[in-house]
């Protein structure tokens, strides 16, 4: 007699799961976690992933092959905004009036993005981040209406609705990208995004490359414009593919814990207490401000006073291609497993701390061969094109060399500020920190352009300030960083083994006022 028991296609497939998790249910806090994963399709895991959704706020044009979502919206949105302000003056001959609009751009970026984290935890990540996205359509469609009726007020305004827009946008990038992946891999989650959110500079500025080819004149053609606008329109919509952080589960099954909903004043005061409870984050604050100054001398003083346009489009894109090898490579020295955190974040520092002084020191010596009297429109000076190889080659090199310091310095920066916290709603304010001084710094270059102080003078403030950012941020990296994150129980009301093993009920977290020191 045949005893045997027959099983179908599908009992089969259940006894794989059962095989794969373990038949001790009660052992494993995450059975039902990995049971669910096993029993998805390999496209539903591939986009639950928290890399998934960091690449889908990144790239679209991009093949959809990485794994994260945040890059595809910023590839679409601050991405080409960078190709538009990487070829220097926002593509026009006179740069006066896109100065004006990123000073007010920048200007209201400072002034939301302090308060941008209590935004984002009352909006929610999906809302902040696609209002966010909105404003990068609409400035590039006051350039494309300043080319046809030349209407300055439309572009500085629309910089100044950008700047609330992009406070929003990178408060909430900041809190997806650092909250999303585990410990030991934010360094190379922190790479991902920022190599994906540069293609689309890099896309951008082969964009300009082919319309400015031919084109004799040193202003973006209105097609360029156009094209950059339906884009952005795009990477807004890309938004709505992102899950909800509550439904977002690491890599070691462990939740996304997302605050609560608190009222508007708490959530203000949410952020002085995180400055309280962990004051070591102040010392981080001269490297925020620094990150972005000179972005100034970078784009306006070099690349859009030497070049001619065709040639600052392909200065562009390179300058953001080394953005993304510079990227990668400190992502996988920040995640070495064979290093402490401390270690590999004092590894970071020192690499900084060499290019810094390289780059600026190459900068200075090709600084002292022109003045910005001397490179003006009607001084009599010949712009320089990539056909021009002797001319073209030393000076390309160095812009290259520039885009690898920015890509580096802000993933140091990141990385810092993901080794300080896991927490959604903590990161989401320091990102807003962050980006409000970052901009605070780059108005206050741009106020030093617009101003017509010589080239020299920005290149001294510059070098000052990015060295004494390095400085100040020694105490955090000595003393704060740990190779596990250690939250400060007062500020977050979630439990030490919330934090350690993660959610699983569907629980959400708030800030508290400290308790009195005893």
């Amino acid at each position: 007699m045949n005893n045997s028991i027959s099983t179908s296609p599908a009992d089969e497939k259940q006894n794989r799961i059962d095989s794969a998790v373990g038949s001790n249910t009660d052992a494993s806090p995450n059975h039902a976690f990995y049971q669910e994963r096993a029993s998805k399709s390999w496209f539903r895991r591939t986009y639950d992933k928290p890399s998934f959704q960091v690449f889908l706020v990144g790239s679209l044009l991009v093949c959809i092959q990485s794994r994260t979502w945040p890059a595809l919206v910023c590839f679409l949105t601050p991405g080409l905004y960078n190709a538009l302000s990487g070829i220097g003056g926002g593509g026009q001959v006179d740069n006066s009036i896109s100065e004006k609009a990123a000073i007010a751009l920048y200007a209201c970026f400072a002034v939301v993005s302090f308060f941008a984290g209590s935004i984002h935890n009352k909006l929610g990540t999906r809302l902040t981040l696609f209002v966010g996205t909105l404003g990068y359509a609409l400035y590039s469609a006051s350039f494309l209406s300043y080319n046809i009726n030349k209407n300055a007020g439309f572009v500085i305004a629309a910089g100044a609705i950008l700047g609330v827009c992009a406070s929003l946008l990178w408060s909430s990038q900041g809190a997806i990208m650092l909250s999303y992946p585990t410990e030991s891999s934010k360094g190379k989650m922190i790479a991902l995004f920022w190599a994906v959110f540069n293609l689309g500079a890099v896309i951008g500025s082969i964009v300009e490359l082919g319309l400015a080819k031919d084109n004799q004149a040193n202003t973006v053609s209105n097609a360029t414009y156009a094209a950059f606008l339906v884009l952005m329109v795009l990477g807004s919509l890309v938004t709505w593919c992102l899950k909800k952080p509550e439904d977002v589960i690491r890599s070691d099954g462990t939740r996304v814990v997302v605050p609560t909903q608190l009222s508007w004043k708490l959530e203000i005061k949410g952020l002085f207490w995180i400055l309280r409870s962990d004051p070591y984050i102040i010392c981080l604050f001269p490297l925020f401000f620094a990150s972005n100054f000179f972005y100034t001398i970078q784009f306006n003083a070099y690349n859009g006073a030497l070049f001619t346009l065709r040639t600052r489009a392909l200065n562009s894109m390179l300058y953001w291609l080394a953005q993304m090898f510079g990227a990668f490579s400190l992502g996988l020295i920040l995640d070495s497993t064979r290093l402490s955190r401390r270690r590999r974040a004092w590894i970071g520092w020192a690499i900084c701390f060499v290019l810094i002084w390289a780059v600026w020191g190459g900068t200075y010596a090709k600084q002292r061969t022109y003045t910005r009297e001397s490179v003006a429109d009607g001084s009599g000076y010949v712009r320089v094109d990539y056909t021009d190889s002797r001319a073209y080659a030393g000076l390309v090199i160095l812009y290259i060399m520039d885009g690898i310091v920015d890509s580096v310095w802000q993933c140091l920066v990141y990385y810092l500020l993901g080794a300080v916290s896991n927490d959604l709603g903590k990161l989401a304010a320091l990102a807003g920190f962050y980006k409000a001084l970052q901009s605070a710094g780059a108005v206050s270059a741009f106020a030093i352009d617009v101003s017509k102080k010589p080239y020299m003078t920005l290149l001294a403030v510059t070098w000052a300030l990015c060295a004494f950012g390095l400085v100040a941020a020694v105490p955090l990296i000595q003393l704060r960083i740990k190779d596990r994150t250690e939250e400060e129980r007062p500020v977050l009301t979630r439990t030490v083994t919330d934090e350690e093993t993660g959610e699983h009920e569907e629980k959400v977290i708030g800030l508290a006022p400290p308790k009195p020191l005893l």
